[in-house]
């Protein structure tokens, strides 16, 4: 198979832009993620753009990539709308990994954008309404608190205040952990702030105060157990990246010693599973088919990034993509074996909690930490002597996990 390597990156920070518009953020980012690469627009043969919230924001329901690229000198190449839930950026770079290796083009662009943050509550948080069967919420709504049932939520334990329907749904993930596996607010406390103190050093992290545990603990609940610091916020974001097949690295004269290899990349929807049958996670089964696809297992990673849109989510996926048992999460995280300088540093950026979470652009935020560690240029957050990186990206509900799941590994070449 035609090897494919990122050669550019480019992330604005993870912030509220209240003074940039959505093509701003993505000008911002494909602007970086060219000069990263060294490559003229005009060589870009195909693009692929990501975004969820631009249609409901401010009515730009249709061509977004269109009227975001063109205006940067990307004109008359074939441009491709996409949106995936929170994990729209990463199946924009997916599409153009398989756009490359079908003989397509050999220069492709793939870029995630969202501009999430709007006075108007009600509208901030109307997204996250659509990201499962808008014809059945109250029959999704019950069928998530139905996994937490058994633990009893503590007197004041949940907001009064709006927030994201999802957060219901981490927050039964976590007491079904909490009935089943004895997993403590305290271990999701410790991830927490773990990313907040990772975060310190990513300037382009939207949090960068540390947290201690106990004030994690001590801060205004969600909902139980979830706290505010345990839960990713509202977010303004573009990210992009440049790839190219390998024929077009050397005949480009792109540097060689600064591309990262596309080991496997790999998208999967969720199923009909039990709610109970956690071995059937849809992201644990595509973790499987990347590590097949990729030749190497859960023991060869060095770092990962993933999808911790609350606290509990990074427990999920530190056990779905084998970095421990089932059931072992809680106590990885607390151990320390996930922070920079442990066994398996998990979210070195500091995670969608601290980093940000602009939903469109949040998986190539991802990729943009992993290529920037194993070129080894992130500085004080610099996991040593890293060479292979796993990232799991998820987006959307239906039935009792996500709606789709991408993972993709990424290494430098030997």
């Amino acid at each position: 198979m035609e090897p494919v390597y990122i050669v550019g990156v480019g992330m604005t920070p993870f912030t509220r832009h209240l003074d940039k518009s959505v093509k701003d953020l993505a000008a911002l980012a494909v602007g970086d993620a060219l000069r990263d690469a060294g490559c003229d627009a005009r060589k870009v043969q195909a693009a692929f753009y990501g975004n969820c919230a631009q249609g409901l924001i401010d009515g730009q329901h249709l061509v977004k990539a269109q009227v975001a690229l063109l205006p940067l000198g990307l004109q008359g190449i074939p441009m491709f709308n996409v949106e995936n839930a929170c994990a729209t950026a990463s199946t924009a770079l997916h599409l153009a990994i398989a756009y490359l290796r079908s003989g397509a083009c050999d220069v492709a662009l793939a870029v995630g954008t969202d501009k999430m943050f709007v006075q108007d509550k009600a509208t901030r948080f109307a997204i996250f309404d659509a990201a499962w069967d808008v014809d059945t919420p109250e029959q999704n709504h019950r069928r998530i608190l139905a996994m937490g049932e058994g633990v009893e939520a503590p007197p004041g334990s949940t907001s009064p205040a709006q927030y994201s329907p999802f957060m219901d749904v981490y927050a039964s993930f976590a007491r079904q952990y909490i009935r089943r596996f004895g997993i403590t607010q305290r271990q999701l406390a410790a991830i927490a702030s773990k990313n907040r103190r990772h975060a310190v050093h990513n300037e382009r992290a939207q949090f960068r105060q540390e947290m201690s545990i106990d004030e994690v603990l001590a801060a205004p609940p969600i909902v139980y157990p979830l706290t505010l610091p345990m839960c990713s916020p509202i977010s303004d974001g573009g990210a992009a990246a440049v790839l190219c097949t390998g024929r077009a690295l050397d005949r480009l004269g792109l540097d060689r010693s600064r591309a990262i290899r596309v080991l496997a990349s790999v998208v999967r929807s969720a199923s009909a599973r039990d709610p109970e049958d956690l071995a059937q996670h849809l992201t644990r089964l595509a973790a499987n088919d990347a590590y097949e696809a990729a030749g190497v297992g859960p023991e060869d990673i060095d770092l990962a990034e993933v999808h911790d849109a609350t606290a509990m989510g990074e427990l999920m996926q530190s056990e779905d993509l084998g970095l421990c048992a089932l059931g072992e999460g809680g106590r990885l995280a607390e151990s320390g074996a996930t922070a920079i300088g442990g066994r398996i540093p998990i979210n070195p950026s500091g995670g969608l909690e601290s980093k940000g979470h602009p939903i469109g652009a949040t998986g190539l935020g991802q990729v943009f930490e992993i290529v920037s560690q194993l070129r080894g240029e992130c500085g004080l957050r610099q996991v040593q002597s890293a060479r292979l990186a796993v990232q799991e990206n998820g987006g959307g509900i239906w039935g009792v996990e996500e709606s789709v799941a991408h993972i993709g590994i990424y290494g430098r070449d030997r």
